[in-house]
């Protein structure tokens, strides 16, 4: 029997799942997935994600691997075989062999995730499944230059929840930026890992001291004092998007 390695790259609408990982009878993305591998392969399939996702965080380009017994399928042909399982809220976009080595978590050599804000404007309904709603017009320029401070090697306790289990609060962070894209705000962030809703953290509390008129210097001494409880509030679930993950190798 050959083993082959496939290498997926996902999209979901998170806003019905627990989360991307499997957790007990809550549906996950993981699962669902997983479920889908079981009715192909008659046996149980493990996934390998880059990363998880919180309850309510969307994807663009979470990718994911896992080791099939099946000989006689291209692997591109595991794009529609697997979406016609799967339901509608959950699509796999692209699939391709990998090496038998390949781990999508451990591979992976940065991760960006964007943020979509829609201020100043009300939402059209649909939006609001997929972006944050605030009334009033930031200044994106004072955004930027709190962003700023992020790049590079950074300490992010700050945004780090006191639930977060890592040893480290450390990141390398090799982008942030606030842009708008039509009527929309964004905020984008890449960096090799992400503490647990380190993203949504760091989006609330920017926007909060934009709001109350911080300094840069203000900012970068609440960054230096490590104190999660200095921390604005944490932005909504929905905004959030998973947005692509970049490799060592393939």
């Amino acid at each position: 029997m050959t083993e082959r390695n496939i290498r997926l790259v996902v999209a979901y609408d998170g806003t019905d799942f627990s989360g991307w990982q499997r957790q007990g009878p809550d549906r996950s993305v993981q699962g669902d997935i997983e479920d889908a591998l079981f009715k192909m392969h008659k046996h149980p399939v493990q996934l390998i994600g880059s990363g998880r996702t919180d309850a309510g965080v969307h994807a663009i380009g979470q990718v994911a691997n896992f080791i099939t017994d099946i000989s006689h399928i291209p692997a591109e042909r595991f794009v529609p075989a697997l979406n016609s399982i799967l339901k509608r809220d959950v699509r796999i976009l692209h699939a391709e062999e990998a090496s038998l080595d390949f781990h999508a978590r451990f591979d992976a050599k940065s991760r960006t995730y964007r943020y979509h804000i829609i201020s100043g404007r009300h939402a059209m309904p649909h939006e609001l499944r997929y972006a944050w709603q605030i009334w009033r017009q930031p200044n994106i320029s004072c955004l930027n230059a709190y962003a700023r401070l992020l790049i590079g090697e950074t300490d992010c306790s700050l945004f780090a929840s006191p639930r977060d289990p890592s040893l480290s609060r450390c990141r390398y962070i090799s982008q942030a930026r606030f842009f708008v894209a039509g009527t929309t705000l964004l905020f984008e962030i890449t960096a090799n890992a992400f503490l647990w809703k380190m993203v949504r953290s760091i989006v609330g509390s920017l926007l909060y001291y934009e709001e109350r008129g911080y300094s840069v210097e203000q900012v970068q001494k609440l960054m230096n004092s490590r104190d999660h409880t200095l921390a604005g509030p944490t932005a909504p679930p929905e905004g959030l998007f998973l947005w692509n993950i970049d490799y060592y190798r393939m």
